[in-house]
């Protein structure tokens, strides 16, 4: 009866909004991740910051390197686990499981999800790509299809709670106030990149028969932010686990194919930095991989026949490009998508038509969450300039909240991997890698023609 109302095939039984703020996973994600931001504003505010308990490792190249840091800080892990387990702890117990149980598992979780963090910062780890939710899901996938998930670990594989947190969180270092500091030409080249890419790969994701809301969840991780736009889709129109875990290794797959391409290719068409920074921004679909090829082609300046502008003008564009303008499209992304979702996807079976109730109560809340995140953040930075915002807001306050969000993403990742079976893959084959396949082809002619002809002239005066 209770999965046969979840699928709208039933009228849900009504409930009382006292109710469904204590009793719904979305709501506890929005009041957790809120809470954490609304402590770490009143830190800032008062000159402080949650830098303490936010706690992540530094680059280290060896383990002595790595012992160095953890001694000292070992206080710190241990209240930023005990952070972590009274608030998810608490969120689990309302929603109905026992705080006895959870403890239990999930100090292996962010043990683990520890040991992951720590490899994500080793010296050698972006060279390797080894980001920490991708680690996380690789060694989750292995275990969970080798010698298989512990029964006794699955309270604490709370896949959507941690990713609807992490996805609030996220909202908290998007306020609107990059879309001022980026500038008008910036915008409109990464809004048209980001619906026509998107588009090319949702539509054909469809034509090959995937499902819509598998669809939506490639078509943002290719068009907007790589893997963080593909969770945050994936939790908003409730795609399948291993739909959001495919679309996050596609991501991965060709970002690292582009941080070794796209350098080449610019030095080869003989790109200015700028253009070829911005050229990588509409192109890339990791940040992190992107910076990487932004600074690589910014080392040809000076160093390589024909190729104008500082070294500094790429990683500059780059950001303009694709840290600003693409990023920030993720919200408008979330919530038109969940929207979709809500008004039609889920349109099944004794439905005939979904009213403004029905809307209300299949729409993701968390993306309500990330939204106002992002507005509180917004009324926070408003004042500063982006050079203040940078030196001062980030540091301070933004940046403390990326660590939180990490760890949660990477609580996620760990989660999902152990409660996913390969076989569950065999359907989907192929497909997925065609659709996605298409959407760079059509990414990389794209952002050639708007970073190299429609808007060159900007793009060679970016670092002016």
């Amino acid at each position: 009866m209770a999965n046969l109302e979840s699928r709208g095939l039933l009228p849900p039984v009504r409930e009382s909004l006292w109710t469904d703020f204590i009793r719904k996973e979305d709501w506890w994600a929005v009041w957790i991740s809120l809470g954490l931001i609304g402590v770490a504003i009143a830190k800032f505010a008062s000159g402080g910051s949650l830098q303490w308990i936010a706690v992540a490792p530094q680059k280290w190249s060896n383990a002595a390197e790595l012992a160095g840091q953890l001694r000292p800080q070992g206080i710190r892990y241990l209240a930023l686990f005990l952070l972590w387990a009274v608030l998810f702890g608490t969120g689990a117990w309302a929603l109905g499981l026992k705080f006895s149980k959870f403890l239990p598992a999930f100090v292996p979780l962010f043990g683990v999800a520890a040991l992951i963090y720590w490899l994500g910062l080793w010296a050698q780890a972006a060279h390797y790509n080894l980001e920490p939710p991708l680690v996380a899901l690789g060694l989750g996938l292995l275990v969970s299809n080798t010698v298989g998930t512990p029964r006794w670990l699955e309270p604490a594989l709370r896949v959507e709670f941690y990713i609807k947190t992490g996805i609030v969180l996220l909202g908290a270092s998007l306020p609107l106030t990059l879309l001022a500091w980026a500038g008008p030409v910036a915008m409109v080249q990464a809004a048209i990149v980001s619906v026509v890419t998107f588009s090319a790969i949702y539509f054909s994701a469809l034509r090959l028969g995937l499902e819509p809301r598998f669809a939506a969840t490639l078509g943002t991780g290719g068009a907007v932010c790589g893997v963080s736009g593909a969770i945050a889709i994936g939790g908003a129109v409730g795609a399948k686990k291993q739909d959001v875990s495919v679309a996050i290794s596609l991501v991965v797959l060709w970002a690292i194919a582009m941080i070794f391409a796209l350098p080449l290719v610019c030095r080869s068409l003989g790109l200015s930095t700028g253009v070829a920074g911005a050229w990588i921004g509409t192109s890339e679909f990791a940040d992190a991989a992107g910076l990487a090829a932004a600074q690589a082609y910014g080392g040809y300046a000076g160093h390589v026949a024909g190729i104008a502008g500082r070294p500094e003008d790429a990683v500059a564009a780059f950001t303009l490009m694709k840290v600003i303008g693409r990023d920030v499209w993720i919200g408008v992304w979330a919530f038109v998508l969940s929207l979709v979702a809500a008004r039609r996807w889920d349109r099944t079976g004794l439905q005939s038509h979904a009213s403004a109730r029905d809307i209300w109560r299949r729409f993701p809340k968390f993306v309500l969450g990330f939204l106002l995140a992002s507005v509180t953040l917004t009324v926070v930075s408003r004042g500063y300039t982006y050079g203040d915002y940078k030196k001062v807001v980030v540091p301070a306050l933004i940046a403390p909240l990326q660590v939180l969000r990490t760890w949660a993403f990477t609580f996620a990742f760990l989660s999902i991997g152990l409660t996913t079976r390969l076989r569950e893959f065999k359907s989907v084959g192929a497909r997925p890698f065609y659709a996605f396949a298409i959407g760079v082809c059509v990414n990389l002619a794209l952002g050639f023609v708007l970073s190299t002809r429609v808007f060159e002239g900007f793009w060679n005066r970016v670092g002016q």
